[in-house]
C-alpha cells in the first residue's frame, strides 16, 4: 500500500511494543518518524516529541537530528532502522532493560491522566500509566477517523 501525502495514519503501535532488539517504544518511534517523512502523521502527533520519543533516544544514546534525518532520507524498514540504532547507539542488555523499565514505569501527571481517562471513558482512577493511556487515545482516534467518522 502506498500512502499519499493527504492520507494520515494513526501510529497504532503501542509504546509497550518491542522489536527483536527488545527496546520498547522503538517500533512506535520508527513508525512516527516514517509517517512524518511522507507527511502521513496526523495533526497532533509529534514526529519526535519530548516524552517517550526523547526518553528512547536519550536512553539509547541516539542523536535526535541524525535519527530523524536517517529515517527521512533512507525510509528504512523497521529492521533496517534497528540495525542503524545498533550501529549508532547504545543497545546492550542493561541499557535496554533500564530504558524499558523507565517507559513502563512512567505515569502521566494526575491532571493529564484524569483528562485522558475522562476523554476515553476509562472508569478506573488507578489507570495513569502513559503506555496504557496513550494506546487508548490512539484507539479512540482510529475509532473517530474510521469507525465513526
Amino acid at each position: 500500500m502506498t500512502t499519499q501525502a493527504h492520507h494520515k495514519v494513526v501510529p497504532l503501535v503501542s509504546s509497550g511494543t518491542a522489536g527483536p532488539l527488545g527496546a520498547i517504544h522503538l517500533p512506535r518511534l520508527w513508525l512516527k518518524l516514517s509517517l512524518a517523512a511522507i507527511d502521513a502523521l496526523p495533526e497532533g502527533y509529534d514526529e519526535c516529541g519530548t516524552g517517550f520519543d526523547a526518553m528512547t533516544l536519550n536512553a539509547l544514546g541516539l542523536d535526535r537530528a541524525k535519527t530523524i534525518d536517517f529515517v527521512r532520507r533512507s525510509k528504512p524498514t523497521y529492521m533496517e532502522f534497528e540495525e542503524w540504532v545498533v550501529a549508532n547507539g547504545k543497545t546492550d542488555k542493561e541499557t535496554i532493560e533500564r530504558h524499558n523499565a523507565a517507559i513502563r514505569g512512567y505515569n502521566h501527571s494526575d491532571e493529564l491522566a484524569h483528562k485522558m481517562r475522562h476523554a476515553s471513558k476509562i472508569k478506573k482512577d488507578s489507570v495513569k500509566d502513559a503506555v496504557t493511556l496513550n494506546t487508548t487515545e490512539d484507539l479512540d482516534e482510529i475509532h473517530r477517523q474510521v469507525i465513526r467518522p
